[in-house]
């Protein structure tokens, strides 16, 4: 019985944890979302980043798609060569975290 409820527990976690992670947009889907009005410009999006962090570098950026919504996620280095993490709502603009990469 014990086994049951643990395949049962494992299943269940299993199956939270596939809804819960984000899914990578691509070049051209992006391309597609942004004409669409539904994403704002990568450029405004870096640019929202980049105020948080002045004199700061991307280091990388991607678009993701998590629990139904467009997040934008830079990797920025400061002039003290600190690494943030900074997630952006891709619709509004607005931050959603930003945090010292560990």
């Amino acid at each position: 019985m014990k086994f049951a409820i643990t395949l049962v527990m494992a299943a269940m976690l299993a199956c939270v944890a596939g809804l819960a992670s984000a899914r990578d947009i691509g070049h051209e889907e992006a391309a597609r979302l942004r004409a669409a009005g539904i994403v704002q410009s990568m450029e405004r999006l870096e640019a929202a980043a980049m105020a948080a962090h002045p004199g700061a570098v991307i280091t990388d950026s991607e678009l993701d798609e998590a629990y139904g919504k467009h997040v934008y996620q830079v990797d920025l280095r400061d002039a003290q060569g600190i690494e943030w993490d900074v997630e952006i709502d891709a619709n509004s603009g607005a931050i959603l975290k930003d945090h010292q990469d560990k």
